[in-house]
């Protein structure tokens, strides 16, 4: 099942999304520990690269050793500026440049960037060849079915990518018009699948093992991307890769081991935001954790008022106490 996206090789191509305000260095660390064959940073703009806007390049800190290989996501309209701000990430470290046809969002398409640019095909090209030209890593593209039911033009685009020299490509199967409504066209990815030569990776609504399976078989793809079923199971990745290696069904984690985990993520976004932010971020990712657990509700609407780092983790070794039974003693 292992494909290359130019020298890289993935034995396993079950990929970890990229999720703004999710996959920062301390997640993708964690789950690249855990197994997964690529992770993908946060989208970026390509100008704010370039700016060096401290928020922003914060989100796609590098971690060579451990992260390897990763993924640099970029957006924008400019095609010279994508291509400056792909330099700039190859020299800070970056395996991969991944340029963001996808992103729904309003405030992005507004600018003509991310699945805005599905609506221009001559522009993209540009962006595309552009990138490409300007470093020597490989570049990929994310993207979407189309912009609407009416233009579902993502065999087009990927053609154009290929000619351009993408190395692979993702496609999430919604439209734009969609944005996470509805559900998931696998089978249209099969048409994308049929249109290139190189990597096809699909996603969307991939939430099991099961899922990526039959995600696979409808789709063709070489490959899967998991979002936001990783919210709150960084593990999941593994089962899926394991799952499809060898039909074996890994459970979940025993209490004792997430604990450790939750412990462990907690501990590295204090270090990688300070304490003060941290704690702040660190929540969302708390909630994630607990959410089927017992008592999680009234867990979370505590432990979201606790502004000590410390207190906080207190809490959490006290709401998994009961799960994991007389070993917390």
């Amino acid at each position: 099942m292992g494909i290359d996206i130019g020298p890289i090789h993935l034995e396993d191509p079950v990929i970890l999304a990229p999720m703004s305000g999710v996959t920062d260095l301390p997640f993708r660390r964690l789950v690249k520990r855990l197994g997964a064959g690529l992770v993908v940073s946060e989208m970026v703009a390509s100008d704010a690269v370039i700016h060096g806007v401290k928020r922003e390049m914060r989100k796609i800190s590098i971690n060579c050793a451990e992260e390897y290989p990763m993924a640099v996501q970029l957006a924008g309209y400019d095609p010279a500026t994508m291509a400056e701000a792909a330099r700039l990430n190859e020299q800070r470290g970056a395996a991969i440049i991944d340029i963001n046809f996808g992103c729904p969002a309003k405030k992005v398409v507004n600018k003509e960037s991310g699945s805005a640019l599905m609506c221009d095909e001559v522009h993209a090209a540009r962006i595309l060849e552009a990138t490409v030209e300007a470093v020597g890593v490989p570049v990929t593209l994310k993207m979407r079915t189309g912009w609407s039911d009416d233009n579902r033009n993502a065999p087009r685009i990927a053609r154009i990518a290929e000619d351009a020299g993408i190395k692979m490509l993702t496609v999430h199967g919604r439209t734009r018009n969609q944005k996470f409504s509805g559900e998931a066209d696998w089978e249209f990815i099969r048409t994308v699948k049929q249109a290139v030569s190189i990597p096809v990776i699909a996603n969307g609504d991939i939430r099991s093992p099961e899922d990526a399976e039959d995600c696979l078989a409808k789709s063709g793809a070489d490959g899967v991307m998991i979002g936001r079923a990783v919210q709150g199971q960084p593990w999941l990745i593994n089962q899926v890769i394991r799952y499809l290696r060898d039909g074996l069904q890994l459970s979940d984690p025993k209490p004792e081991k997430q604990l450790d985990i939750v412990t462990c993520h907690y501990e590295d976004m204090l270090h990688h935001y300070g304490a003060r932010r941290g704690v702040r971020i660190a929540r969302k990712h708390v909630c994630w954790y607990t959410k089927s657990m017992p008592g999680s509700a009234e867990f979370r609407a505590r432990v979201n008022r606790v502004d000590d780092p410390n207190q906080v983790k207190a809490e959490i070794a006290v709401f998994f106490a009961p799960a994991i039974g007389p070993m917390a003693a």
